[in-house]
């Protein structure tokens, strides 16, 4: 699936996949720069995956500092240059304040997009308070096509995103579009039958495809960082009509995600996961994440992903 860049000025619609990004850290859990060379040739050369959602979810951004994730977004920006298709950093942030500075700074480093979820401490009291949060964030940084990272399993917001949609058009000038992160599928399809102009990228790895018929055209998740190409295939088969050969890869995957939550797995373990897939030491997730995977826990996962033909 060929990969479009977007640009703020430029109404092309984002597709294909992008890999929320998980952030290197040492053994002491401080953020790991000199990884990332590694992990950006490792998703373009062996996932196929040229488009990547930094500190996000997947990448413990909430957990990170200010200064730390503007380390990450200039390592990151550097070592897609020339490889990747897009880098889209998430700026949100409790204060408003950061959430303004780091959009400013995806900017001035060369991001590609930003985006942002809601505050999820205190929360906005209304849509209006929502819009009226990001249309903040993303004027920042005017130039930078920007995205509402809609996942209420975590912040608690669960404005219908349909009834967003219309404030955002006509409030945020950079407004492109929604990362939906969210199992309300009701909400997708209604959100694209009445706003076709924006992307909508699904954020559910484990439904993908059923976004897919309703029109999605992108999506960002972590499993894409180890199961990026596998995804790739379910994608050009649904676009080339082979709908059975699309269902019979999503309910690997769906298998596959199914039996790490029975093992136990989270955040930290599909971190671990993708440390022992790529060959890659990401470290660990930091405070107060932790893995419960080990050693035999990776022979076992190794041998379900091969069980299910997912390597």
């Amino acid at each position: 699936m060929q990969n479009i860049r977007i640009m703020a000025s430029a109404g092309k619609q984002f597709k294909g996949l992008m890999a929320a990004t998980f952030t290197p850290m040492t053994t002491s859990s401080d953020i790991n720069l000199p990884i990332i060379k590694q992990y950006v040739d490792y998703l373009v050369e062996k996932q196929h995956v040229k488009n990547i959602f930094v500190n996000g979810t997947t990448g413990e951004g909430v957990s990170l500092s200010v200064h730390e994730r503007k380390q990450l977004t200039e390592e990151w920006v550097t070592h897609a240059s020339g490889k990747m298709v897009q880098v889209m950093v998430h700026v949100g942030c409790l204060s408003l304040t950061d959430s303004k500075d780091l959009a400013v700074h995806a900017a001035s480093c060369g991001a590609d997009a930003i985006s942002a979820m809601s505050p999820s401490f205190i929360k906005p009291s209304s849509p209006d308070a929502l819009v009226s949060y990001l249309k903040e964030v993303a004027c920042a940084a005017p130039s930078l096509p920007f995205y509402y990272y809609h996942i209420p399993s975590l912040t608690g917001i669960k404005f219908q995103v349909q009834d967003l949609l219309g404030k955002m058009k006509t409030q945020i000038p950079s407004f492109r579009g929604v990362k939906f992160s969210d199992v309300n599928l009701l909400d997708f399809g209604l959100c694209i039958k009445e706003h076709k102009e924006f992307d909508y990228l699904y954020g559910v790895d484990e439904q993908l495809l059923g976004a897919m018929a309703f029109g999605a055209q992108g999506a960002v998740g972590s499993t894409y960082n180890f199961l990026g190409k596998r995804t790739n295939d379910m994608l050009a088969a649904f676009q080339e009509g082979h709908l059975s050969k699309a269902q019979d890869i999503q309910f690997s995957i769906q298998s596959f995600i199914t039996w790490v939550f029975h093992m136990g797995g989270g955040l930290a373990e599909f971190k671990d996961i993708m440390s022992y897939n790529s060959g890659i030491q990401l470290g660990p997730a930091r405070l107060p994440l932790r893995s419960s995977f080990n050693a035999g826990h990776h022979v076992k996962v190794r041998e379900e992903m091969e069980r299910l033909c997912l390597v």
